[in-house]
């Protein structure tokens, strides 16, 4: 293992190490700068992205390994040794100074009475705050259970954290939205631009004609609070409209034909699929396709087959989903809890998320000629070429972390 993980990470310098704690399971994986050393580098991530044999890509379910991967290799480049550990070890020990400690959800309060006191704490959720998401989610179940007349667990909660608190930075995916949940402690917050699992090249030839009337939900779990029970009850009513849906959902026997069945997953949401599988398998105008690799010919022709993303999530960091929906030129209709901003030159934002308001802003959308459906969808894709690129993110974290070492460096002068 050693020897092929080394062949993997030979071209960008990197000496790798593992081993595995007392704790079953629990890794450290030690990426080792070649450049002139300068410190120490705590990341609590993910590990997978450092764990892949020569044949192995990025999981291309969600661009989390590709960012981590990222974010290692900017320090790495800066001089820094980084020991990368998964976001849900609760039992590492640091055994050596670091200069720096990043954190992406719950670890930050634990670790930190643990690290040297001149280590600087960066914080970088990959959500809104836990305390306004965990709300929010409430929130919209409780609006089903009224609606609807039954109740689904929320199966996607944050672990209550005090990460905020205890972080000298904040490095958010997002928003102005997604920055205001991480405000109230006025510690300095920097925004970096969420990236693309998939880029792709403007489809001139779609013909805008046939695909007014199909739009399309691409998400993952949490089903309830990224709105699309709030869909298949306004499509339900909307014969002439088709609403395709992407996520970890079993896919219809008509799509099972088509689509490639080793992309489909096992249902994460079965009582979701209860409650609502008169409408996601017995109604003529809604599509359950399942989960899509977005980077796959199907996911292409798909996108070319509809008009509009159609997402209102009640809390995001800054959603996945929309950025590469903006790289496939769909016109974004969405919750400015997405995270995402949207001119409404090329876009709408959803104001109350409502049933009726979504029926609606689908009609209107929908009944708009085809030079302005086309003028919306090229201006989408150009938004997203020019602010949601792999390239963008590593520019934009690394002018971040930059900073930061200046902050520090004249912080220690003064000291």
């Amino acid at each position: 293992m050693k020897t092929i993980i080394k062949k993997v990470f030979r071209k960008f310098g990197i000496e790798l190490k593992r081993y595995t704690s007392h704790i079953q399971r629990d890794e450290v994986i030690t990426l080792q700068t070649s450049n002139d050393y300068k410190g120490n580098v705590l990341l609590s991530y993910a590990i997978n992205p450092f764990l892949l044999k020569n044949s192995e890509s990025f999981d291309n379910s969600h661009i989390c390994d590709w960012e981590c991967f990222q974010i290692a290799k900017i320090f790495l480049d800066l001089g820094y040794t980084v020991d990368v550990i998964n976001y849900h070890d609760e039992k590492f020990i640091p055994k050596k100074d670091y200069s720096f400690f990043i954190d992406v959800l719950s670890n930050m309060e634990r670790i930190t009475p643990l690290l040297n006191k001149d280590c600087v704490k960066i914080f970088h959720p990959l959500f809104a705050h836990w305390l306004f998401h965990n709300s929010a989610v409430y929130k919209r179940h409780l609006a089903l259970q009224q609606r609807k007349g039954f109740v689904l667990k929320p199966p996607r909660l944050l672990p209550p954290n005090m990460s905020v608190e205890y972080a000298d930075y904040i490095i958010v995916l997002g928003n102005q939205f997604t920055i205001n949940t991480n405000r109230y402690m006025k510690k300095p917050i920097y925004q970096v631009p969420n990236a693309p699992l998939a880029v792709y090249p403007w489809l001139d030839n779609k013909i805008f004609e046939n695909c007014r009337k199909n739009f399309l939900w691409l998400g993952g779990k949490g089903l309830v609070y990224k709105g699309l029970d709030l869909l298949l009850d306004a499509f339900a009513e909307m014969s002439d409209f088709h609403l395709y849906i992407c996520g970890p959902i079993r896919p219809d026997k008509d799509f099972g034909k088509t689509y490639n069945k080793e992309l489909y997953q096992t249902p994460k949401e079965k009582d979701f699929e209860s409650a609502y599988y008169k409408e996601l398998y017995q109604t003529a105008n809604i599509h359950t396709i399942g989960w899509v690799d977005v980077s796959s010919p199907e996911f292409i022709e798909l996108t070319n087959r509809c008009i509009s993303l159609i997402y209102p999530s009640s809390s995001e960091g800054q959603s996945g989903s929309v950025v590469n929906c903006l790289h496939a030129g769909l016109i974004p209709i969405i919750s400015y809890e997405s995270g995402v901003d949207v001119d409404d030159s090329f876009g709408v934002i959803l104001k109350d998320c409502s049933v009726d308001e979504i029926k609606n802003t689908i009609k209107k959308v929908s009944d708009l000629p085809n030079n302005t459906l086309k003028s919306m969808a090229r201006q989408a894709w150009e938004y997203a070429r020019a602010n949601h690129t792999r390239e963008k993110f590593e520019e934009e974290f690394k002018k971040v972390i930059l900073q930061i070492i200046k902050d520090k460096e004249l912080h220690e002068k003064v000291s």
